[in-house]
């Protein structure tokens, strides 16, 4: 398989001043697509990521100022050592300590996905950021404050006249700086990727192999792809909790079908995004699979998967539970984890 280079030729440009300012030349990020991955989802061509496009996306991203508070960044429920997850926190705090409902999910691999949160409330990455900066219990940002904080801040309009060709501080510009910076957040270097590179670094051991073959059997039809995930929404037999009643999907849809779905996560770096599910109700790898094994609960909207000649589940033996975390952990990406150009100092 050939890695695929998307290498911006209409850049270095010199946006809004003279050639001899290099604040202001504006540089292309060689995006490369690997060898093991899909094709992209995201239209790159539209919004391209360069140096000053991503630094600029960077700020924003790690920017208390963005929220009412002052304090809740969109890098305060997204760490990075965690795969950019609220590690430890079973649902996400916003501002005054506010309380959500659902468990901040991974950012990684964003190019390569066709819709956004839990319940696929967004299926466009530059909209995306919109949700959480607005909700009144996540950031409860107000977006003409925002504009005004960044038109009064030097940086920031220094920044966004080197990354925009029009120079403008502009919410539909601030967007799209957001989409460069996670457009470049791609986790595909783990033992696993260079196990399907053939790579050095990639060489599986037999307890891995035996929980790969068992992954490959009883878990890959929804997590797909070396992505770890067929960006579908489904019902995966968790039992409802009465205070939340969560309905998932079709909070979205309103079709009953949708009923009590959520988007299939990626398993990528799942060794370190604990706790799991929407929820965040699982706090180890070894309560997921006792789930699936033994605590599906049945509904009208039960993915057939875990439903099949009517028993429940997916039969899993203590030792293919074994097998299975120690190949989830050949997916810890920690090139990804420690990454300073992701980082926030």
């Amino acid at each position: 398989m050939k890695i695929k280079h998307f290498l911006w030729l209409l850049f270095p440009v010199v946006l809004s001043c003279s050639d001899q300012d290099d604040d202001y030349v504006n540089l292309p990020l060689d995006f490369s697509v690997p060898s093991n991955f899909p094709d992209l989802a995201y239209d790159i061509t539209t919004n391209p990521p360069t140096e000053k496009g991503f630094e600029l996306g960077k700020k924003l991203f790690y920017d208390g100022r963005l929220a009412s508070d002052g304090l809740v960044s969109c890098g305060f429920c997204h760490l990075q050592e965690n795969a950019f997850t609220h590690h430890g926190h079973t649902v996400s705090h916003g501002v005054n300590d506010a309380q959500g409902t659902r468990n901040a999910p991974a950012i990684q691999n964003m190019a390569f996905q066709r819709v956004f949160m839990y319940d696929g409330a967004s299926s466009h990455l530059d909209l995306q950021p919109i949700i959480p900066l607005t909700s009144e219990i996540e950031m409860n940002g107000d977006l003409n404050a925002i504009l005004a904080m960044m038109k009064a801040d030097k940086t920031y309009r220094d920044l966004f006249k080197a990354s925009f060709t029009d120079g403008t501080v502009s919410v539909e510009n601030m967007l799209k700086a957001l989409s460069q910076f996670m457009v470049m957040l791609t986790s595909s270097n783990s033992k696993f990727d260079y196990y399907r590179r053939n790579e050095s670094g990639g060489t599986l051991t037999s307890e891995e192999t035996a929980g790969y073959t068992v992954f490959k059997t009883k878990c890959a039809s929804c997590h797909a792809t070396d992505l770890m995930t067929d960006d579908a929404f489904r019902n995966n037999g968790l039992a409802i909790n009465p205070l939340i009643n969560d309905v998932g999907r079709y909070r979205v849809t309103e079709l009953a079908e949708d009923y009590y779905k959520f988007k299939v996560p990626s398993l990528r770096n799942v060794e370190v995004t604990a706790p799991y599910m929407h929820d965040g109700r699982f706090g180890t790898l070894e309560a997921v699979l006792n789930h699936y094994s033994s605590g599906i609960v049945d509904s009208p909207t039960l993915d057939p998967i875990l439903k099949q000649n009517t028993k429940l589940g997916i039969t899993l033996s203590e030792t293919e539970k074994t097998q299975l975390i120690a190949f989830l952990k050949t997916l810890t990406d920690n090139r990804y984890l420690t990454d300073k150009r992701f980082s926030e100092f």
